[in-house]
């Protein structure tokens, strides 16, 4: 049995912040019921990459909301409101993302849902909380990492700003959310009381950086300086980084120079007798040049046997062939309603030596309505 079985969630969240919260509680065992608005659903279902159709929607959607249903109904009209109504006092918990304000309007703020369900946990999720200059903007990844200064700790010191690869606001934002909701549950369990969770993607991003944003408090207020070429942390120094060999990539982690100028044999390393910081350009250019002479494969069998924090630099057709990926059995295939399977990712938790998979794929828009009316709102 699964930590949440028997906990209903009603999301009303879309896009990717609050459902991979639901996502992660689903996982656990949660039953998750996604509403959507009738016709289209939620936007994410659109939301393509690399143009990449599965099942007539994208690929974002179908891996985001596996093992949730969908219940398709415009609660702004008043018949359906009450019937959104009946399910949300069944509910353990009540999450959505709109921008504030947007609930209230239709009437299913916390204070009116507390009124049908008291001990009700409500999760949100916003861009940028109640701050009234900010409120309105929209809660975008992109612009989130560019807000929060994130998109200056990647890249190469003349890059200019870099963003992150991945939606990484997003998913932190859903991580704390789904974090609140469970310490929520666990006082609702041991007291019978609810609460209102909040979490925003602008304090999400800067609990990111609190090693970052503490060392520029107590730094004096420098800027971070990425290094000029191959930076992989702003506040580090030589060798932290990932370095050209000769076919490939080696990434290499704190290490004394010293020790790495007599294992490479690198003469021209030898001048630096400790790790100076401020040296860290000139000790990376000469390393960078020196990695170039040889593969991959003859510095890690250098290196690692010495204890030196490297590795090799993968990509996903690498990766996936590791017999190191293989062995941990983390995708598993997942199958929709009307047959279509496809194959994704499984939640990273184990408990009690059992990984959380389930088989169950991401709902077609409205397939649950007849279910759920019969189950939570005829009765």
């Amino acid at each position: 049995m699964k930590p949440l079985e028997d906990y209903l969630i009603v999301d009303f969240s879309q896009f990717l912040s609050g459902p991979s919260a639901s996502l992660r509680l689903a996982d656990l065992g949660a039953r998750v019921i996604k509403i959507e608005k009738p016709g289209a659903g939620d936007i994410c279902r659109t939301l393509y990459t690399s143009d990449l159709i599965m099942n007539g929607e994208s690929s974002v959607f179908h891996t985001i909301n596996r093992n949730k249903e969908s219940f398709a109904i415009d609660f702004k009209q008043p018949e359906e409101l009450e019937k959104i109504k009946k399910l949300l006092a069944k509910a353990d918990v009540v999450m959505h993302n709109f921008r504030p304000g947007v609930m209230e309007r239709v009437g299913l703020s916390y204070e009116d849902v507390k009124t049908i369900n008291p001990n009700v946990i409500y999760g949100s999720i916003s861009g940028f909380g109640t701050h009234p200059d900010l409120k309105k903007l929209p809660g975008q990844d992109l612009l989130l990492q560019s807000l929060t200064a994130l998109t200056w700790l990647s890249g190469n010191q003349e890059d200019g700003p870099v963003p992150m690869g991945l939606s990484i606001v997003d998913m932190l934002a859903g991580a704390h959310l789904a974090q609140g909701i469970l310490a929520a549950l666990y006082r609702k369990a041991t007291q019978n009381i609810g609460a209102s969770v909040q979490v925003s993607m602008l304090e999400s991003a800067f609990d990111f950086q609190f090693e970052t944003i503490t060392t520029f408090f107590n730094d004096g207020g420098e800027l971070p300086v990425r290094t000029k070429t191959n930076n992989a942390h702003a506040y580090l120094g030589a060798p932290y980084g990932i370095y050209k060999t000769n076919n490939g990539f080696l990434a290499m982690a704190m290490g004394s120079i010293p020790v790495l100028a007599s294992l490479l044999k690198c003469e021209a390393l030898l001048q630096f007798p400790e790790n100076k910081f401020h040296l860290r350009d000139e000790i990376k250019n000469i390393l960078a040049d020196h990695l170039q002479t040889q593969n991959t494969d003859f510095w890690l069998n250098i290196l690692e046997p010495a204890d030196i924090w490297c590795a090799g630099v993968l990509n996903y057709q690498e990766l996936f062939a590791e017999e190191g990926f293989k062995v941990l059995d983390f995708t598993q295939k997942v199958q929709m309603l009307d047959g279509y399977s496809y194959q994704t990712t499984r939640c990273p938790i184990k408990i009690d030596g059992e990984y959380l998979t389930s088989g169950k794929g991401s709902p077609k828009l409205g397939q649950d309505n007849e279910k759920i009316i019969k189950e939570f709102i005829a009765v």
